[in-house]
């Protein structure tokens, strides 16, 4: 896709730092962050993080077969007796950072997809980890190219009240402007917004969809390191600086992770344990995440049974692993469905029109976005 809009990509720094303790145990995971807080050599929390962390790596993917398929991170944990200066100190703190939920949380995660996915992402390795690469100037160069050729078939800042099937298709229920039919509809919303939307959710429908869990994460853009690991050795491109487990606090350092100059220092921190200076604040927003515990894998796999029943059809990132890539993943996928060809391979082919003698408004024959 990002060939086809022209969208440059990056080599980018994906290095990981934990700072707990109101920073009085830090480190970063390169040689020479290991290395950041010198009196950590003389701890035997810190050498037993790493023990445990050599075993994890050696023995993870073996050790994860050998238990139920049902079993959570913190099932695994316990059978397989990992170290707690591991579990606190560094499992946790990373896989709430990759997935945006606290460390408690990460306790329900199933764990063969955990370690299927850290196995895929080269993650369990120590050497020969994967390039990882970002969109130059951010997402929004992607957004904006999207925008401009789909040009005014999207409507921005528009209230949908309602969805029902009804005429041999869906009704979408605009705010201002009433019923539109639509033959089919995509929902490429979170999956409880979109259960929200639906009048008529079957009890399949409302069961998986249900399923699905989100958190809140309060998102701040400023420039107060205060948000930072204490030690600027044990800074890296993401820092994890939660103290308490039910709660999620990551600082992501935009100057390497974007190539920002770094005379203009730029941060981006979710839920901070304390706020940045107001004179630094750049913007503040408010962002849900999915929570992958057993219930949302089960209705992932369970998705398949209502794509498409009675013309309405789900996507987004949390059909799979909450990532951007999962989000497209998941559209094509229903593309693909609707017998539709992918953009970047050849035109995409226009909706059929509305029946004849339909007495509703209808979008015209290329379909319509609609952005609430």
């Amino acid at each position: 896709m990002f060939d086809h809009l022209g969208v440059e990509t990056l080599a980018t720094d994906m290095s990981f730092s934990v700072s707990l303790e109101n920073g009085t145990f830090e480190y970063e995971g390169s040689l020479g962050g290991l290395m950041a807080q010198p009196t950590n050599l003389l701890r035997s929390r810190y050498w037993q993080m790493l023990n445990g962390l050599v075993k994890f790596y050696r023995t993870a993917v073996a050790e994860s077969q050998a238990g139920p398929e049902t079993e959570t991170l913190g099932q695994f944990i316990h059978r397989c007796n990992l170290p707690n200066a591991f579990v606190n100190d560094h499992l946790l703190p990373m896989g709430a950072a990759i997935w945006s939920c606290s460390a408690k949380a990460m306790l329900d995660y199933p764990v063969r997809a955990f370690i299927q996915f850290m196995d895929n992402h080269k993650l369990l390795e120590f050497g020969a980890r994967p390039v990882w690469r970002t969109v130059k100037g951010g997402s929004r160069q992607y957004v904006s190219k999207l925008v401009s050729r789909l040009k005014d078939r999207i409507e921005t800042n528009t209230k949908v009240n309602s969805v029902r099937r009804d005429a041999g298709g869906v009704i979408v229920n605009v705010e201002g402007q009433g019923d539109i039919w639509y033959d089919k509809l995509i929902m490429a919303a979170h999956a409880d917004e979109s259960l929200k939307l639906m009048a008529d959710a079957t009890e399949q429908e409302a069961a998986i969809l249900s399923a699905f869990r989100f958190s809140q994460n309060d998102v701040i853009l400023h420039s107060d390191a205060r948000l930072m690991p204490k030690r600027k050795r044990a800074w890296a491109a993401w820092n994890y600086l939660s103290d308490d487990q039910a709660n999620l606090c990551t600082t992501y350092w935009m100057n390497r992770l974007q190539h920002i100059d770094m005379a203009y220092p730029l941060f981006t921190t979710l839920n901070p344990t304390e706020p940045p200076r107001d004179e630094l604040v750049h913007a503040e927003l408010s962002y849900q995440h999915p929570i992958f515990d057993k219930g949302a894998l089960r209705a992932q796999a369970e998705l398949a049974k209502i794509q498409g029943q009675n013309n309405i059809f789900w996507c987004g990132a949390w059909t799979a692993n909450g990532f951007h890539e999962d989000g497209l993943k998941s559209a094509v996928a229903v593309a693909k469905t609707l017998k539709m060809n992918i953009p970047w391979s050849s035109p995409t082919q226009p909706y059929k029109p509305a029946p004849a003698g339909l007495d509703l408004p209808r979008p015209d024959a290329a379909g319509l976005i609609l952005d609430t």
